[in-house]
């Protein structure tokens, strides 16, 4: 399949206030609610049909930029400057491109921005990879076509100029082989304040799902991190629960307090079942000191990944040269990047004799609709088999949304949505989430928002506190 040339129109920037039901504390930040982000673009293919695409993102405080200067509304305007730079950016008249020139067009503008306003590189990628995904929204309803069976042809035309490490020979061949799953695992997050046994903690999420995977957030605090991590592994072991498990310390650890925090673990014998459940490290260190040093051995053979650390096209192979194994998706870090490193995994594992390199697939608390269901169908057409989901965890259902946005999704995804307790929700009493309805025209999107019902994107920091 040949990448026609495209451009874009009518872009058109929202958001929605979206109250948690519980708080979600990760890192050194709680949250208790936060802005959610929509794109809506038009696409026109050179010579061909239009069609509209959209897309939508949560916006956090405190992940996309945890300088201790910044506060949380300061890194929330932040994004929202980032996305309407982007949609000014890729709003501007230029020469019909490919999908993937337009992206490294814009990525390339946003950075040089970023940089001179002192944002984020990771803040300043979450524009650029909302509009992405819109774009391919747009491009494959245009089509005709699933994204999926796009990116088999290369129809989005992804080429090596912001990887010059991989060959096109490796990027056509992984595009080729993807093969979307028709389910995918649920990895449960254990937030730092979520309880572990009694009313509405871990206990009760076990009773109505059947959940394998969890992932455990880490405090930093290597003594209390062992207990919480012995109390989890108790309550598994007890309901004979047949499990895995990913950490992630969002950047709370320095080295030697994770080797305090695993020799503990180690000596622990109550835990000997849970050191060989335990499938990865997620981003154990701060961003900024990540890649100054190797990892030490004794942690890196326990299979480290980066994901905050994970700024730029090049972050993964210099990680890789540290001693890491491995880099997560998040589509709020754009999509053609998780692509990219599905590459540079294959390409590593290759050539490896030793332990395998891997992608895992994360989460920055998806919302139900376009978020939820456009990460997770692309690291199911990824070919992984289990993707921590925490959305649905600290949101009622659709949240705020109109019931008319719920009914629409639900009505168009019905393998992914269900009535329960008076709401729709995600499905995930199973433990697993269906993909099948995915995968029609367009980009995971059968139903879009309500446009109505959104704000246009406001560039205050004023309203509530997210």
């Amino acid at each position: 399949m040949s990448a026609p040339r495209i451009t874009l129109h009518d872009i058109e920037a929202f958001e929605r206030w979206t109250p948690f039901a519980r708080p979600f504390r990760f890192g050194a930040v709680t949250v208790e609610g936060a802005w959610q982000a929509f794109v809506r673009v038009v696409v026109q293919v050179e010579g061909g049909p239009r069609a509209s695409g959209a897309s939508a993102e949560l916006m956090p405080p405190k992940w996309f930029d945890k300088r201790a200067d910044r506060s949380a509304a300061a890194t929330v305007a932040d994004l929202r400057a980032s996305l309407a730079h982007a949609v000014g950016t890729a709003s501007e008249t230029r020469a019909p491109d490919t999908a993937f020139g337009l992206h490294a067009s814009h990525h390339g503008a946003q950075s040089a921005w970023a940089h001179a306003c002192d944002i984020t590189a990771l803040s300043a990628g979450f524009g650029v990879a909302l509009i992405d995904k819109a774009v391919l929204d747009g491009l494959s309803k245009a089509l005709g076509a699933s994204f999926v069976a796009l990116l088999n042809g290369n129809a989005v035309g992804l080429d090596t100029r912001l990887t010059p490490d991989l060959e096109q020979a490796a990027i056509r061949q992984m595009l080729a082989g993807l093969a979307p799953r028709a389910s995918i695992a649920i990895r449960h997050t254990v937030g730092l304040d979520d309880v572990v046994a009694g009313e509405d903690g871990l206990a009760t999420e076990l009773d109505a799902a059947d959940l394998r995977f969890f992932k455990i957030k880490l405090s930093g605090d290597p003594a209390a991190d062992h207990l919480r991590l012995a109390a989890i592994a108790r309550l598994l072991e007890d309901r004979g629960t047949d499990y895995r498990v990913t950490v992630d310390a969002n950047e709370q650890y320095v080295p030697a307090g994770l080797l305090a925090l695993f020799a503990l673990v180690d000596a622990d014998p109550a835990l000997a079942r849970f050191r060989q459940r335990l499938v990865l490290i997620e981003q154990p260190f701060d961003r900024r000191v990540t890649f100054e040093t190797a990892l030490d051995e004794r942690i890196a053979a326990r299979t480290v990944i980066i994901d905050e650390a994970d700024d730029a096209y090049d972050a993964f192979p210099r990680a890789m040269a540290l001693g890491y194994r491995g880099v997560s998706s998040k589509s709020c870090k754009g999509l053609y990047k998780a692509l990219l490193n599905a590459a540079r995994v294959a390409v590593a594992n290759s050539r490896s004799e030793g332990p395998l390199f891997l992608l895992s697939a994360e989460d920055l608390t998806c919302q139900p609709g376009l978020a939820v269901q456009q990460d997770t169908a692309l690291v199911a057409a990824l070919g992984l088999t289990h993707v921590e989901r925490n959305g649905h965890h600290y949101v009622d259902g659709f949240g705020p949304a109109p019931e008319a946005e719920a009914a629409g999704f639900i009505a168009a995804h019905p393998d992914l949505y269900a009535r329960r307790g008076g709401l729709i929700r995600l499905a995930t009493a199973r433990g697993r989430l269906a993909t099948a309805s995915l995968f029609a025209p367009g980009f995971a999107s059968g139903a879009e928002p309500i446009w109505t019902s959104l704000s246009p994107l406001s560039l205050s920091t004023e309203g509530p506190s997210a």
